[in-house]
């Protein structure tokens, strides 16, 4: 997936995967496992069976049981094997943009990297250089839980788990 032109004062999160790009794409396109990876997120209720295609979503919850709140994910712009583009909605915390995108690397490595900011409700008001440290500790965190997934998939499909 191409590099957009991202507004200054993002901060990318990337990190190496023991595992090919298509070991990481597997888990980003199963939207079953959009919690297991993303942290905040505490359960799937329902994903489109098109997903990740473009205008799909995850209906998904974020909280803490009992004070929950059901929103959705929708897949804005994909490409196969190289990325994903996301808008990430959380009310009554508001919504959030989210790209991924996955980069080959040598011997069934590869690295794959978020970009995230809020774009709409409350959260675009706290100023962006504070909200960005907050989301880049969670994405880091959402990025070793994405590998984790990959990895251990990637071993079980090549038998070496």
């Amino acid at each position: 997936m191409s590099e957009q032109s991202n507004p200054p004062g993002l901060r990318p999160v990337s990190r190496r995967v023991q595992a090919p790009p298509d070991a990481v794409w597997a888990v980003l396109s199963d939207g079953w496992l959009y919690a297991n990876w993303v942290v905040g997120t505490s359960r799937v209720r329902e994903v489109d069976a098109t997903w990740p295609d473009e205008g799909s979503r995850i209906h998904h919850s974020f909280g803490v049981w009992p004070a929950v709140i059901n929103d959705e994910t929708v897949s804005v712009h994909m490409v196969p094997g190289e990325g994903l583009e996301l808008q990430a909605r959380g009310w009554p915390a508001g919504e959030a943009r989210v790209q991924l995108s996955i980069t080959e690397g040598p011997a069934d490595s590869c690295t794959v990297s978020i970009v995230e900011d809020a774009v709409s409700g409350p959260g675009v008001l706290v100023p962006r250089p504070v909200r960005q440290v907050a989301i880049a500790l969670r994405n880091t965190e959402s990025m070793r839980r994405l590998a984790l997934i990959a990895e251990g998939r990637h071993r079980e499909w090549t038998g070496q788990a």
